[in-house]
This record gives structure tokens, sequence and C-alpha cells, in this order.
């Protein structure tokens, strides 16, 4: 009979991994620096020993300062990046630092149309996904996704985290036959984890395939996600049967990743702002503390105003205008309850500032 969940974790040993992992997440800056560089040059060793050539997968400022520190400890591999759907300021820095830009395989409106919205999480929209996709394969996963229950391969639990909250339930669970049987409203759009994939990932991977590369990736457990669990129960360096790859600063905090970049003296974009330190000792960017494509509302229910696309009306009004209304990106915003029109901001600038009159 195949092992379920618990019995496959059990094996892994997973329980222990993790706790270990915790263990190093609470040492010292100095100890995870020291740390991720033994790291990258066990991975480069392993990968020699395998005549396998590595490279470092550029995006933000984290993987920017992943750059600098492999360059700082003698590891000057090949950089590559999707720059094209970075920030201006982003992709200055990619061509400042070398970095080879490679093309998305498709258009960012052809990954919209074709699949979906990107909104809330990659873990939320792969789930909606899956829900407004159902096949009869899927029938375990999908009811796990509006009960809470794994069936027998997951151990026969309940309440688990597989479940969608009753938030998203609500607006997006209908899609499916089960959901919609308990009063689940449908979306009249698509949701969709697939934006990544056909625009970064697969490109990516394609030229890694065609150089015989593996990547160093600026990946931390910390940023929580998808990743969050793969990446402490796998450590820094992993050799799958279909994935190779380095995350040497997966223990590491914000806080050390700033610090770092601090002390490498890293180019930060100017969408970034600057590193500074807070009162309290806290180190923070003064513009934007995450970035990515400017049609992406991964997180974007959890920003306040202005968020990320009053931003982009900001500083670029004809965009701001293609993807809010033109691509329908403001009704998808009014559906999952973001206000996003600037009449709306205005009005809540004025409220904010009575507020502080009051007080």
């Amino acid at each position: 009979m195949k092992e379920n969940v618990i019995e496959r974790h059990k094996r892994l040993n997973t329980d222990a991994k993790i706790a270990s992992f915790i263990v190093k997440q609470k040492q010292s800056y100095d100890f995870k620096v020291r740390y991720a560089e033994i790291r990258a040059r066990e991975f480069l060793d392993e990968c020699n020993k395998r005549d396998l050539n590595v490279h470092v997968s550029v995006g933000g400022l984290d993987s920017i300062t992943l750059l600098m520190f492999l360059r700082s400890i003698y590891i000057d591999c090949p950089a590559i990046s999707c720059s094209s759907l970075e920030d201006k300021s982003i992709q200055k820095v990619h061509k400042l630092l070398g970095v080879e830009n490679v093309k998305p395989l498709k258009s960012k409106v052809e990954v919209i149309k074709e699949f979906g919205y990107p909104i809330l999480s990659k873990e939320i929209a792969g789930k909606i996904n899956m829900l407004q996709r159902g096949t009869p394969e899927s029938a375990t996963v999908r009811h796990a996704i509006i009960t809470g229950e794994t069936g027998e391969y997951g151990g026969n639990r309940t309440g688990t985290r597989m479940q969608l909250s009753k938030r998203w339930l609500e607006l997006f669970g209908g899609a499916d036959p089960e959901g919609a049987a308990q009063g689940y409203k449908t979306a009249p759009f698509l949701v969709s984890d697939k934006c990544c994939y056909y625009l970064k990932e697969r490109p990516c991977d394609m030229w890694a395939k065609e150089h015989n590369s593996v990547p160093y990736l600026g990946l931390m457990a910390s940023e929580g996600g998808r990743r969050e669990k793969s990446l402490m129960m796998n450590g820094c360096n992993y050799f799958g049967e279909h994935t190779i790859r380095s995350a040497p600063f997966a223990i590491f905090y914000r806080q050390d990743l700033l610090q770092l970049a601090l002390d490498l003296k890293v180019p930060v974009p100017e969408i970034y702002g600057e590193i500074v330190r807070d009162l309290d000792g806290t180190l923070r960017t003064t513009g934007a503390q995450r970035t990515g494509c400017s049609m992406c509302g991964f997180g974007i229910q959890l920003e306040k105003r202005p968020h990320r696309f009053d931003k982009l009306y900001q500083t670029n009004p004809k965009e701001w205008k293609f993807w809010m209304i033109d691509q329908g990106w403001g009704k998808v915003l009014d559906y999952i309850g973001v206000e996003w029109t600037q009449e709306s901001l205005e009005e809540q600038i004025q409220f904010d500032f009575s507020v502080k009159e009051m007080r």
C-alpha cells in the first residue's frame, strides 16, 4: 500500500530536520554568514564532482545580495534573470552587475488570459485554480481544500492547512461542486499561480538545461509561502531526482539579509529606497519591501495604501490604466475587497489626516 503523508514524514525524519533548521535560524548573524559560505562552497564542490555548472538566478534585492555574496567569496559564476519583468531600477542594477537577460516564454497579458490572475499568494492561487479547473484525478485534493479533510493519503486528518480560509472559500469555493453545494460564490474570473512559471521559472530552467547548469537561489524560509517547509526539510543544498539547487540564505531572517547587503555595499535598486536603521536597531528599506511584476497581485490584500498599484499610478499612469482598466485588474481587486481607485485613496488620506487632527 502506498505510504501516506504522515508515514512519509516519519520515514524522512521531517520533524527533526525542521527542529534543527529552526535552531540554526536562531543563531547569530556572523554564524549565518559563515554557514552560508560553507554551504555555497559545498554545493560548488559537489556540482564539480557531478560535472555540473552553476549559476545565480537573480531578481530583486535578496538575490542581488546573493550574487554579491558569492562574488565576495570568489564563486564567480554566470548570473541570469528575466530582467525585462522587473522594475526599471532593478534592470539598471542587473546591467551594472552583468546579469544575462533571459526572455519569458509568454507575455504577462497572455499568461493572465490563458491561466488567470495571480492574486493573494502562490499557495492560495494554486488552490483556487484547482477548484476552478477540477478534474476527476484532483477530487481528493479539492475535497481537502474545501473541508480540510485529507483522506487516506493525507493520514485521514481533519482541520488541516490544506483548507482555504473561510474568507476565500466564500468568494471562490463555488467553482467546485462541493463548495457550490455549501453556498460559496464563484468568481467571474480565473485565478492562477502559473505566472512565475511561464514568465521566470521555466525560461530560466530552459537556460539551465542548455548550459548544463544548476542554480544558487536567494530564498529564505523566513519569507514564508510555499517554499518554507521545503527549505526547512531539505536545507540549503538539495540534490534531488529532478531538482538540484542551493539556497545559502535559507536560514536568514530579513534583518540578516539587509545587514549583509550593507556589509557588501550592495547597489540597492531605487525602487527599494535606502536601507536604514530605526531607533530600535531594526533595518528596513525606505521604499518597497518586496518587488515583483507590475501585474502581480500576490500579497496585495495585506498592503496598506498607498499599495503597489497606487505607486504604479504615481510612477507610470499609462501602465496603471492598462492593467487596472484595460486588463481588468480593477474588477479583480473590487471582488477581493481591495480598494484601488485614486478617489478612494484621496478620501482615505483626508480621513487619516482628520483623525490625527482630532488627536
